[in-house]
Formats: structure tokens, sequence, C-alpha cells
């Protein structure tokens, strides 16, 4: 190790984001000898909202310090379920991840997303309706006035919803938010709304729920058994999450 290096060693869970010569359970980075370590930290690929506990020689330390070469830092995740800064618990999702903000809504969290904003729309949104920013672009996660973020793990959508319930643990109301809008839903006779339906939907079902905001309609339809399995899922993993484990004698 040269005498402008730091000696780092980054959970596993973190790897994925740091490039492939630095997935060593050590990892020897250059080190100007003034940066922060949370400079060190993103610059090597890792956003600081996905960034627990910080230590320099295995004392607990903020992101804003400045370590000394040679130094031995140690960089964990962030705890599951995490904590954020502001109640109750919203998302906002960005552009990538609509088919994640449907199954969000399907479970009854609370999760806006937008097909047409750009990076600091988004960012200025989560702030100003204190919602934690969920995205795959890590460029997002590196902005410094970002109130609360999470990198998203998984490539399709019931991966990615088992890493968000997972990881935060909200409070789920299935089948109380609109999947289309994320309003809420309220039941409706089916009386009031027979006017809406198609002649095969009017003569099959029975009960209906529609969207107080945009008045989209829903009831059970063909694909109910498969929204029961994922809504039962998420219900079984933010159970686990939120369930302490055990601590050893």
């Amino acid at each position: 190790m040269g005498p402008t290096e730091l000696r780092v060693r980054f959970a596993a869970e973190l790897w994925f984001l740091l490039p492939p010569r630095h997935r060593h359970p050590e990892a020897h980075l250059r080190y100007d000898g003034t940066s922060s370590l949370g400079h060190v930290i993103e610059s090597n690929g890792v956003p600081l909202p996905e960034v627990g506990r910080l230590e320099v020689n295995a004392t607990p330390v903020a992101a804003s310090h400045r370590p000394a070469a040679g130094d031995l830092v140690t960089v964990l995740g962030v705890p599951r379920p995490q904590k954020v800064p502001f109640s109750p618990l919203k998302f906002l999702l960005d552009v990538h991840l609509g088919a994640l903000a449907r199954r969000l809504r399907l479970v009854g969290v609370d999760a806006a997303y937008h097909n047409d904003r750009d990076d600091p729309a988004l960012v200025e949104q989560a702030n100003a309706e204190e919602r934690v920013l969920l995205t795959q672009d890590r460029r997002l996660l590196h902005r410094r006035n970002l109130r609360a973020g999470g990198y998203v793990r998984g490539s399709d959508p019931d991966r990615q919803l088992h890493d968000v319930l997972e990881r935060f643990a909200p409070p789920l109301a299935p089948w109380s938010r609109c999947t289309a809008c994320n309003g809420t839903l309220a039941p409706v006779h089916k009386d009031e709304v027979k006017d809406l339906l198609e002649p095969g939907t009017r003569a099959t079902y029975d009960t209906f729920a529609q969207c107080q905001a945009c008045g989209r309609l829903y009831w059970p339809g063909a694909h109910h058994r498969r929204l029961t399995a994922i809504v039962a899922a998420a219900e079984e993993t933010v159970a686990a999450a939120a369930t302490p484990e055990p601590r050893q004698a």
C-alpha cells in the first residue's frame, strides 16, 4: 500500500456499486490527503444514502471526517429496516420505476411517480413533500440537497418491491390506492357506477371501488388471483422485516 492510500472495507452488500477492481474484502483507494471520507466513498461509486455506519480505525466517524493516509476505513450499509427523517413514510419514484410504483400502490404504500420529471425537479419534490426518492440512478443519490433516498436493487418489479419493503418496512394497506394515480380508493355501490361499466363486467361483478382522485373503477377481475399473491408476499416481507431478530445470549 502506498503513502497516499486508504484501506477501505466495504460491506459486501455494497460491492455491486464499486468498480470491479475494488470488489474485495479490503480495497486500497487513492487518497489526496484532504478530501472528506464521504467524498472518497462517493467518488468510488457508493452514494452516501446507501451508507450506514462509518468507522476509521474502529472509531465511528461522520462522512465529513478527513482520514489520514493508511487509515483503516469500514463502510457499512444502511440498517434494515431503515429509519427515515420524516413520517409518515412516503416515496417518490424516478422515471424508470413505473412498474414498481404500481406495485407499491397495490399494497397501499403512498408512491408518487411521474414519467416527465428531470433530476432537479425530482429532488425538489421529494424534499418538499418529505418523500424518500427511489431510483437506480446513482447520480440522483449523489445530490447533496436530497434529504432521503434509496437505490433500488433488482431488475424486475417483484424483486424491486421485495427490496423496498424489506429495507423500509412501510405500513401496508392493500387495495386502498389507485395503481394509476396514487389516489385513495373508496367502496362504491354498483348502481352508482353501472353506466360506466361494460355489459360483461356489469353482469359478472358486484363489488367495486373508485379512485377519489381520478375516478377510475376497480373490481376483483381476471388478474385478482395474481395480484392477491403479490399482496400476500408483500405482507410476509414486511412482517419479517419489522420483526427484530432474537439476540444471542
